[in-house]
């Protein structure tokens, strides 16, 4: 099965807005669901059940503390002369905290193999573009300040993504709540 450990966007002001963005902006790409919406700690690929398991367990001893994250601007991966990905980004603060978590979960991962091929960027993947659009720059740089909200992190989850021709599918393969 194909997995991720993952920050759920679970705030309705969050998801409202992010959703009226994705039909303001002139833009040729796919945009994502918003029950889909997320930060991806980390990706994890194709594992057994047996491994799942194990990274479970690993996850279950990741301690962390609840904290807040401002989603505010945008940007494109690579670039926006070559986007392939639209995103939300965060906050310092937040965005720094995210940080701290997503290594709290590779150092807590890597016993079991499991490495980060890049370094964690805090973004919310909102638009994936399959085919070359022409350069966005002055389209996302109109947007650049846009506010999207505060969501609250208080959980970690492993999803599952089941790839489909409609796009994935997540579901939930274990929650590990924030210490009190």
């Amino acid at each position: 099965m194909r997995t991720f450990v993952a920050i759920e966007i679970t705030n309705d002001i969050i998801i409202n807005s992010i959703k009226k963005f994705q039909t303001e902006i002139n833009i040729n790409a796919k945009p994502i669901e918003s029950k889909n919406f997320h930060f991806t700690l980390q990706f994890l690929g194709e594992i057994s059940e047996e491994i799942s398991q194990k990274i479970i367990q690993a996850l279950r001893k990741i301690e962390f503390s609840s904290f807040s994250v401002n989603l505010k601007g945008v940007g494109a991966f690579p670039k926006p002369k070559f986007p392939r990905v639209i995103w939300v980004g965060t906050d310092n603060d937040g965005g720094n905290m995210l940080i701290q978590l997503s290594k709290k979960v590779e150092k807590a991962l890597e016993p079991l193999g499991f490495f980060s091929n890049k370094p964690f960027k805090s973004h919310i993947t909102i638009f994936r573009i399959k085919k070359k659009i022409e350069d966005i720059t002055n389209e996302l740089n109109n947007h650049k300040t846009v506010d999207f909200g505060i969501q609250e992190v208080t959980n970690i989850k492993l999803k599952k993504s089941e790839l489909t021709s409609n796009g994935p599918i997540y579901s939930d393969l274990e929650e590990i709540k924030a210490v009190k």
